[in-house]
């Protein structure tokens, strides 16, 4: 059965750290792009960051890059989204989602299985 988790959400100051994971089974990673999508109440839900199957690249969407970074762990079965200087606007519910197919993938209609989400709350 294939399965996402994520955990690491949680509530961080404004410019802090928060380490997302998303553990996978029931399928290999180097099978399918991992992508993380956040909501925030009232908005459509939006792509943060993917990383292919086949060759490993990563998409990071205009508004964390250089302060998000997606990284596989294989031995783990696991993907990780570094989050760093975070904002108040990076404040939402935290997706990872699979989807069966080859290079990069930035919407949501893209990806076959998804997590429940985990919170981020970025506050003072």
């Amino acid at each position: 059965q294939l399965r996402l988790v994520e955990s690491g959400g949680g509530l961080v100051q404004p410019g802090g750290s928060l380490r997302l994971s998303c553990a996978v089974s029931g399928f290999r990673l180097d099978y399918y792009t991992i992508g993380w999508f956040r909501q925030a109440p009232g908005k459509e839900r939006e792509g943060v960051s993917c990383i292919s199957s086949n060759d490993g690249s990563t998409y990071y969407a205009d508004s964390v890059k250089g302060r998000f970074t997606i990284s596989r762990d294989y031995a783990k079965n696991t993907v990780v989204l570094q989050m760093d200087s975070l904002q108040p606007e990076d404040t939402a519910v935290y997706y990872c989602a699979a989807a069966i197919q080859y290079g990069i993938a930035t919407t949501p209609d893209e990806y076959d299985f998804w997590g429940q989400g985990t919170q981020v709350t970025v506050s003072s």
